[in-house]
């Protein structure tokens, strides 16, 4: 099973010390005078200028903007904050993220801070949710796209999720969808 973002970031805190030389603490007080405020900046600053790598930088910057605490240490208000502008689209998200979990049972749900990752040996499906659309993200590699398929404009997950649906009720999620969803599986988890 993959490690959760929150597994991750409590191992870069717990060894922050030994890795970079400076504990949270410490790192959040280097951070402070810069004046940045924006992930982006204090991300490259924390690479360039500290020489640490992109997950370090990254999970710094973003404990810096959560006002010092941990992003990922509970998981639940990950997945509560994607619905903090979009309150209507859970009736939505829990029907569509029930049929991926019962279609594909090896399957984890793994809200991440900008989207829901489905994810079995890799990451095959997406969710952002909209304020009035569920953006369902899919690895369809060079499937070429049309009205139902169209390139993926999700925020967060990897490339390779290169398709997106957009559905608005659930009666839109059919068999066309749903055999999307098993070619992205199969095409993600390959043995």
């Amino acid at each position: 099973m993959a490690k959760t973002p929150g597994e991750f970031e409590q191992e870069f805190i717990h060894s922050a010390q030994e890795k970079t030389g400076k504990n949270l603490e410490e790192w959040m007080n280097v951070i402070k005078p810069t004046g940045y405020s924006k992930q982006m900046e204090i991300l490259n600053w924390l690479k360039t200028e500290h020489g640490l790598n992109h997950m370090q930088a990254g999970f710094l910057a973003n404990i810096f903007l959560n006002n010092g605490k941990v992003v990922y240490q509970n998981e639940d208000n990950l997945l509560e904050n994607q619905f903090s502008k979009a309150e209507g689209m859970r009736p939505l998200f829990e029907s569509v993220s029930q049929t991926i979990l019962s279609q594909f049972p090896d399957t984890q749900l793994i809200p991440k801070k900008t989207y829901i990752s489905f994810t079995a040996q890799r990451e095959f499906a997406a969710i952002n949710i909209k304020p009035k659309e569920i953006r369902l993200g899919l690895d369809l590699g060079n499937e070429p796209f049309n009205d139902i398929a169209q390139k993926s404009k999700l925020s967060g997950p990897m490339p390779r999720i290169s398709h997106m649906v957009v559905l608005t009720d659930i009666s839109q999620l059919d068999q066309r969808i749903l055999d999307y969803l098993d070619q992205s599986y199969n095409r993600s988890n390959k043995k």
